[in-house]
């Protein structure tokens, strides 16, 4: 594991909730009415962590049915126990080796996934091995390079001024092809046609400073693992920073933005 990606754990389905999956949701629940997908749809989600996108999709998107996989088998396991519906699956599963036969799909989607794939080109070409003809490919990332999460894009500014080797680990450093020409780009490259981008905005909210604090030392995520492996007088300055910087006392309202992707399957 390289030393940018060494805080990436998302194996705690409770953690993320509190930390990212709460936030996922509100965005998940906007990206499904843009998506407009067909009816009675067989659907593949790549990475469904707590279940958020795949909550979204059962209702709105009327499926016929929606195989969820993830790599984390905790992951797996909050999203089954926290979705009943008969006609969800779950199944701890690569995205590089889809269990689907080819071209049984009609809605491939992902939601803030890609950019934690190392071999995207591999992650789009499965994506479209599996996909009908006819089929509509679809995922969203967050607007990294753009500070698109603000609550995040705050800890890390607060991070690199009590330590500077922090910028390295930061998301907007690490995938800078999170914009909408990078984004672009790579579903031209993949052959994608098509290709229709926009972004969506949410708003992140905590009743005050020690709400925002909290999630951070869950350790599920780049910035709280990071924050984890700190020693108690660094993680006490850096907590001291971001309560200079955000307010005591308070509620705390960030905006979080995120790129949403769909295009038609290769010809």
């Amino acid at each position: 594991m390289s030393g940018s990606a060494a805080f990436d754990a998302w194996s705690a389905g409770k953690s993320y909730e509190h930390y990212m999956g709460r936030w996922s949701r509100l965005v998940a629940e906007k990206f499904v009415p843009w998506l407009s997908p067909p009816e009675q749809a067989a659907w593949l989600e790549i990475g469904c962590g707590t279940g958020a996108s795949t909550a979204a999709i059962l209702a709105g998107a009327a499926p016929r049915s929606i195989l969820s996989i993830d790599p984390s088998a905790d992951f797996v396991a909050h999203a089954r126990a926290a979705i009943g519906d008969g006609r969800a699956s779950f199944q701890v599963a690569d995205a590089l080796k889809l269990p689907a036969q080819p071209a049984s799909i009609d809605v491939v989607t992902s939601g803030l996934v890609l950019n934690f794939i190392p071999d995207r080109p591999a992650a789009l070409a499965e994506m479209q091995r599996v996909l009908k003809p006819d089929g509509l490919l679809s995922f969203y990332v967050w607007d990294y390079p753009g500070g698109g999460i603000g609550f995040i894009h705050a800890f890390w500014k607060a991070a690199v001024e009590i330590d500077p080797d922090a910028a390295k680990l930061g998301e907007g450093a690490r995938f800078p092809f999170c914009t909408r020409e990078g984004l672009l780009a790579l579903c031209r490259e993949a052959g994608w046609r098509e290709v229709a981008i926009a972004p969506v905005e949410i708003e992140t909210r905590f009743e005050d400073f020690e709400a925002f604090w909290q999630p951070f030392t869950l350790g599920a995520g780049p910035a709280p693992g990071y924050c984890m492996s700190l020693t108690e007088d660094h993680r006490a300055r850096l907590k001291a920073r971001l309560a200079e910087r955000l307010g005591a006392t308070g509620p705390i309202s960030l905006a979080a933005r995120a790129w949403m992707v769909k295009a038609s399957r290769r010809g």
